[in-house]
Parts: structure tokens; C-alpha cells; sequence
């Protein structure tokens, strides 16, 4: 894994993307599966804890994508404006929700600020970035039509608030 500029934004997708399947179609999920349960036959439920708070406190970056519904749904008849998900105390430098809600995307960007002391400026760079991809995609004609892409405007802001685009 490195960390650099590209001048192809979807090149840089396209191997992330390897990367991930890679990932998703090794073994290690299993393994580590196996393994907890061993632990937690073994030693109980203490050491399985122990073992898994040190594990998620040795985890620099969490990464969550969840894709959300077309349409826009309600809460007891008053309609959701956007949905936002994110954690609390959670022991990681760096936490990025993607959540798509009715052809908007919301970006939750959770940080330690004594490692990324400049939150803003990042998610300035990832709608930045999320911007070049939706230009190389329209530009190498991957889309026939502009409206499919949620938030073809300049409609990407961020809310000081929520720390989202």
C-alpha cells in the first residue's frame, strides 16, 4: 500500500479496488475468525476482550461505506433530510463513514487531532479528489448521461457542524 499522488484518478480506483478484492478473497477473515474463537474457548470472554481492545487500539484507520436508500424515507411521518452514521469512542486515529441517502452522499470524518490536525483540510482534499473522479468519468464518456451522477453541481460543501461534505 502507498500513499502518492496519480495523475489517473480512476486508475487509483481501479487499484484500490484490486486491492480490496484481494483482501476480500484471502483467507484472513476466516483465520481470524478461527482464531478468536479459539481464544475464546481456551481463555474465556476476559483474555477474548484484552485481545480484541488491543487489536482495535493498534488500528490506525477505520474505513466504513454503507450504502443507504435510493429513496427518501421518514421517521413517523417527518421525512430524514440526511443521514450522517458515526461511532463514539472508538480508539482510532482516523474514521471515514461514507453514507448514500436518496443521491446524496454524506462524509463523516472522525479524527484524532493530535494526528491529523486539520480535519477540514481533508475533507476538502477527499471532495477535491471524489470531484476529479466524477470529471475523469464523465470526460473518458464511462457515463452517457451528466444526471447520473448524484451531485453533478458544486454541491459538495462542508457543514462546520457535522464535519461532513
Amino acid at each position: 500500500f502507498t500513499i502518492g499522488l496519480c495523475n489517473d484518478p480512476l486508475a487509483c480506483i481501479r487499484k484500490a479496488k484490486a486491492t480490496v478484492d484481494r483482501k476480500k478473497h484471502s483467507l484472513e477473515a476466516l483465520f481470524t475468525f478461527s482464531i478468536a474463537e479459539i481464544v475464546m474457548k481456551l481463555f474465556g470472554t476476559k483474555v477474548a476482550s484484552a485481545l480484541s481492545h488491543r487489536i482495535n487500539s493498534h488500528t490506525t484507520m477505520c474505513f466504513s461505506n454503507l450504502v443507504g436508500p435510493l429513496e427518501e424515507i421518514g421517521f413517523y411521518g417527518h421525512p430524514l433530510a440526511f443521514l450522517a452514521p458515526s461511532s463514539y469512542g472508538q480508539p482510532h486515529a482516523l474514521m471515514i463513514n461514507f453514507q448514500s441517502y436518496a443521491n446524496k452522499m454524506t462524509i463523516v470524518v472522525s479524527v484524532d487531532e493530535d494526528t491529523i490536525p486539520d480535519p477540514h483540510q481533508l475533507c476538502d482534499d477527499i471532495a477535491e479528489f471524489l470531484q476529479l473522479v466524477k470529471d475523469a468519468v464523465i470526460s473518458q464518456g464511462l457515463v452517457e448521461d451528466v444526471g447520473l451522477i448524484p451531485g453533478t453541481g458544486s454541491d459538495a460543501k462542508l457543514d462546520e457542524d457535522m464535519g461532513t461534505i
